[in-house]
């Protein structure tokens, strides 16, 4: 028999933790201990998989660009009412006429 190093609990010699407090036993870390080769590989898969995900996120980065590059050149049409009293072009939907005052007719409506 040992003892938990953390809680001083006897432990069976081939337990990994201790059944009191959960700590790793010297046992238990010794299991886990992993390779320098083991370590390696796994940065090797990381790295492969950085690589994939940054290539895909520069395309999709590339792509939103291009989409907001021809947004921005695509001339913008407004849609205007002309108002009947004072010839002022108010905003589509507008009752009145910002300028003057005076009612807007609905059928002044123009795209310009």
């Amino acid at each position: 028999m040992t003892y938990c190093s953390n809680c001083g609990e006897k432990i069976p010699e081939d337990a990994l933790f201790c059944p009191k407090c959960g700590a790793r036993t010297m046992k238990g870390m010794e299991k886990t201990v992993a390779s320098a080769e083991d370590i390696r590989e796994t940065f090797n898969k990381i790295e492969k998989e950085f690589e994939k995900a940054f290539a895909l996120a520069a395309k999709e980065i590339q792509t939103a660009f291009k989409n907001a590059k021809e947004s921005a050149q695509q001339p913008t049409v407004k849609e205007t009412v002309t108002c009947s009293s004072c010839g002022e072009k108010n905003p589509k939907g507008s009752v009145f006429c910002y300028s003057c005052g005076a009612k807007i007719e609905p059928s002044a409506e123009k795209k310009e």
